[in-house]
């Protein structure tokens, strides 16, 4: 991987970790675009996944630092609660990391049909919220395990991970703004935890490495245009435009599965 490839897939998961758009996607077709044969590097993917958490760190850094002290508190309040939810909704994809993890990877195959076929579903999903009425209903221990399930659901190629979330969210009824910061609250975990286990089970492979420029680059152009995406899509959220981007992800899954 070249400088200019790792500056490519650096902004392409910045925008799309955020944006409804599926990151897993359009990383496959970049592959597919760039000539990078079979799986991204593992520590490159983990730098970029590291700057796109701290991105989220940095937008959100009152709500956590916020939710950090109501937590050690040591009682149970609205803080704590909200942490539980944000636990809750992580443990279907912790369970489908922990025993369907090979299952999963199997996927990241340069499939473009398979990814297309699920942008297409993105792609309705977030037509449907459309015709959501937002309420300011909260976040409750049933609707957490619906937008985890939601979240499970991001595994696949082409699903958007904030896309599935949010549309569910909005179909439930809740509040556009309160649904966009859950949504990017619940994936710290979990894209943490991933990645710590990919770093601690990393075998070098001189075949596949990446030079320090590249990664560099990768996690700079990962970081800024996740810090902008993230930012964009909350505004998009609270104005309910999610309708642009299920057209562009039906635009996109067609010519993927043309393409394949």
């Amino acid at each position: 991987m070249n400088v200019f490839q790792a500056f490519l897939l650096g902004i392409i998961q910045g925008l799309t970790e955020f944006l409804p758009v599926s990151s897993s996607g359009h990383l496959e077709i970049g592959h597919n675009l760039l000539g990078i044969k079979g799986h991204n590097n593992l520590v490159f993917a983990v730098v970029v996944h590291g700057a796109t958490v701290l991105s989220t760190l940095v937008v959100f850094r009152k709500d956590i630092l916020s939710l950090f002290k109501g937590l050690f508190a040591f009682r149970w309040n609205d803080e704590t609660q909200y942490v539980s939810l944000l636990l809750l909704s992580a443990v279907p994809i912790i369970v489908l990391g922990l025993f369907f993890r090979p299952e999963i990877e199997a996927l990241y195959n340069g499939n473009l049909i398979l990814v297309g076929s699920m942008l297409i579903f993105t792609a309705s999903l977030l037509a449907f919220t459309y015709f959501a009425k937002s309420k300011d209903k909260k976040i409750n221990w049933v609707d957490s395990i619906f937008i985890g399930l939601a979240q499970s659901l991001a595994v696949l190629p082409g699903i958007s991970r904030s896309g599935s979330t949010i549309a569910i969210g909005l179909l439930l009824g809740k509040k556009r703004e309160n649904m966009a910061r859950f949504s990017f609250l619940m994936v710290l975990l979990p894209i943490i935890g991933a990645n710590g286990i990919d770093f601690l089970s990393y075998e070098p492979n001189p075949e596949s490495t990446v030079g320090f420029l590249p990664l560099a680059v990768g996690f700079v152009a990962a970081f800024v245009a996740g810090l902008l995406a993230c930012k964009w899509m909350i505004k998009i959220v609270k104005q309910g435009k999610l309708i642009y981007f299920a057209a562009y992800c039906l635009v996109i899954g067609l010519i993927a599965i043309f393409a394949g």
